[in-house]
């Protein structure tokens, strides 16, 4: 599957990107605040947000939690996949929506991805249906241990 190159951010895009990395207002109207620190109306740093998302200048923008805390849980996970089968592979993985961070590995185990439930039992329920669309085993690494870091990206 060939993705399209995304449009490079402009400036203002790459200001709301770099706002948006930490310390997001845990207030009634976040946008708002975001968008009056940057001089902008709400309307255009949603409107932004929506078109970075869609043309893939930005993959994913949400929370980072401790799911546990939450009653959830996360797993990573790899697979095996064909070279032949690795993007209808890949799709049907990403179409499930607790998949996070796909990642393709020059390893025997060369698709990584993120496996994120709502429960701990969400994780085997959802390797099997993973399992059952693609044909192909998923091994699950369970967290041994936690680490902090963190990472923001000037754009």
């Amino acid at each position: 599957m060939s993705e399209a190159v995304p449009a490079a951010p402009d400036e203002t895009d790459r200001r709301i990107i770099n706002a948006l990395q930490g310390d997001f207002p845990l207030v009634a109207e976040p946008y708002r605040e975001v968008a009056a620190g940057l001089g902008l109306a709400e309307a255009e740093v949603l409107r932004r947000l929506d078109a970075m998302l869609d043309r893939k200048v930005l993959t994913r923008f949400g929370p980072m939690f401790q799911i546990e805390r939450t009653g959830g849980a996360f797993v990573l996970a790899a697979m095996r996949v064909p070279e032949v089968d690795f993007e209808r592979v890949a799709a049907q993985v990403n179409a499930f929506p607790e998949v996070a961070h796909n990642y393709r590995r020059e390893h025997a185990l060369n698709m990584w991805f993120v496996l994120a439930t709502a429960t701990p039992e969400g994780i085997a329920v959802t390797t099997a249906a993973i399992e059952e669309v693609t044909g192909l085993r998923v091994f699950s690494f369970p967290k041994e241990r936690e680490y902090f870091v963190e990472m923001k990206l000037r754009a």
